[in-house]
């Protein structure tokens, strides 16, 4: 018998009883629990308005237009096009979650975090990119169910094993951009878990236009890169060698090192598991594998990975979050040795794994 496990059932079914809840609001020691409580209930059931405040903001450009000075309701009414009362009620709205500031003048000035919002790489683009997300959701039960079509599934229809000829050239311009954009901050995080200082040649497969190369050649600008994707996508590519293809097939044995940044959760189990093999087949012995992506917390869920992406890549309906414990397993089945995986300083934008392919040599 779990005592501990006894107490918490316990605990739980004291307190959802509703008589519980009046008499911990207002018992001095309970009180202020119960009203964190409520707090975090209500903001879980306001979430959706508070995001389509932060989209409204960005959609109307109020942080960018706030960028320079603070300015009145009135004035951002008049540059919006929107009735002063509506607009208002916006900026309170935003003030409220922490992207504005009302001065004591009542003009409206940038937080702290809609400054912030302004100054990672992309992220405006990635909100208002979430509208497609979001009518998704609408009916969640629908697409755990997946009775439901999803407009992400259309959206990346690169995933689907189409290839390159099958996808439209816009909508693979589009996710690459996008993707690209938020790249920087991606390969900031990577590069804190990753020696490069005795790799020649590292190629970057499903690189998209080269946004990762990019940031590691600002690192390590005698290190030789190649980017390996599509065709259609690595086609507009500058100043790194390019190699067009599919990662289903056999891969190019032209680098000691290979990433996969943003690569493995957005496909099911049975195509990772050819990816990895192929990328352990092109390896030389000692050559190093980095994966970079974001990861469920496994045993203890994370709420950007477990919540967020694991409903993201549900509607994409073929990708999944995987936790770093996961795809460890699957390296070391695949034969990838001194498998790391370092503790992610910021899981909501990527977690490690790092693997050797042994120096079969070494051990005889």
């Amino acid at each position: 018998m779990d005592p501990f496990g006894a107490v918490a059932r316990w605990q739980s079914r004291l307190v959802s009883k509703p008589g519980f809840q009046r008499w911990a609001s207002r018992f001095p020691l309970t009180r202020r629990m119960a009203r964190k409580d409520g707090e975090k209930l209500f903001d879980l059931v306001a979430g959706f308005v508070y995001s389509q405040t932060l989209y409204a903001c960005v959609e109307l450009e109020i942080l960018a237009k706030l960028s320079d000075a603070p300015m009145s309701s009135q004035a951002l009414a008049l540059k919006c096009g929107l009735d002063p009362k509506k607009m208002d009620a916006l900026c309170n709205a935003a003030t409220s979650i922490g992207l504005l500031a009302r001065r004591k003048d009542g003009r409206f000035a940038l937080a702290r975090l809609g400054a912030a919002a302004l100054g990672v790489p992309g992220l405006t683009d990635m909100i208002r990119h979430h509208d497609i997300l979001y009518r998704d959701m609408a009916d969640p039960v629908a697409l755990l169910r997946e009775d439901v079509e999803t407009e992400l599934a259309a959206f990346w229809p690169y995933v689907l094993g189409q290839g390159a000829q099958a996808a439209d050239a816009g909508v693979v311009s589009r996710y690459s951009d996008l993707m690209a954009q938020s790249q920087a901050i991606v390969a900031d995080e990577t590069l804190r878990y990753v020696n490069l200082a005795n790799s020649k040649t590292l190629m970057d497969v499903g690189g998209g236009t080269g946004a990762f190369v990019r940031e590691v050649q600002k690192a390590h600008p005698d290190l030789n890169l190649i980017v390996f994707d599509l065709p259609d996508v690595v086609s507009g590519v500058d100043h790194f060698d390019v190699i067009g293809g599919s990662f289903l097939d056999p891969l190019p044995q032209t680098a000691d090192t290979i990433s996969l940044i943003r690569v493995l959760y957005d496909h099911a189990d049975v195509t990772i598991d050819r990816l990895l093999e192929n990328v352990f087949a092109a390896l030389p012995q000692g050559g190093h594998l980095i994966i970079s992506e974001p990861m469920s917390g496994g045993d203890t869920p994370v709420r950007a990975t477990d919540a967020y992406f694991s409903f993201y890549t549900m509607a994409m309906r073929t990708g999944q979050v995987r936790a770093q414990s996961e795809i460890a397993e699957k390296l070391e089945q695949i034969g990838f040795d001194r498998i790391q995986t370092p503790k992610s300083h910021r899981p909501y934008v990527t977690s490690v794994v790092l693997a050797r392919k042994p120096d079969f040599k070494s051990t005889v």
